[in-house]
């Protein structure tokens, strides 16, 4: 069984609950959430596989999970990293957030820590977690998002709303 750990506004571990019973009751909890670029600035995104329990189809970011309890943020980003899209890389956390989300009878209430890598090789993604991936131009993501919000998860358009004018900005 599968747990996340449950934190205050603040980020302070409060609890630990199964997976399942946090989304179902909406408990807030901690994740994390990872966007790659290449050397020429192009997101590498991902479509969620179909199996997944919710956002199942939807296109997001490189990779995002759940810390393991006792498990700290930056080392289950690069672990999840690993297992979701066969990618190692270095990353660097960014910025974090919390945002609450209706997926049918489940809810997203998560304080999302948001890392940053480069990567400019082929991912290897575990069929099981990803449907698809692509590379694209920002400005290209953001047209497709104005244009086709329901196709993207609802953190990654907070975090894209957040960071799309600021990427050449941030050193990775």
């Amino acid at each position: 069984m599968e747990k996340v750990i449950l934190v205050n506004k603040k980020d302070k571990v409060i609890g630990v609950e199964e997976k399942m019973k946090a989304h179902l009751q909406g408990k807030l909890h901690r994740a994390f959430s990872i966007i790659l670029f290449n050397k020429k600035g192009e997101v590498l995104i991902q479509k969620r596989a179909k199996s997944k329990y919710h956002s199942a189809g939807l296109w997001t970011n490189t990779c995002c999970s759940h810390p393991r309890p006792k498990e700290k943020i930056d080392q289950a980003a690069k672990r999840r990293l690993k297992e979701e899209m066969g990618i190692e890389t270095d990353l660097k956390k960014i910025f974090s957030f919390i945002y609450k989300a209706k997926l049918g009878s489940l809810v997203e209430y998560e304080f999302d820590h948001v890392f940053f890598g480069r990567f400019n090789g082929k991912p290897k993604p575990n069929e099981k977690e990803v449907e698809d991936w692509q590379w694209i131009k920002l400005a290209d993501l953001k047209t497709d998002i104005a244009k086709n919000p329901q196709k993207y998860t609802p953190w990654f358009k907070i975090i894209f709303g957040k960071v799309k004018d600021k990427v050449k900005k941030i050193k990775i």
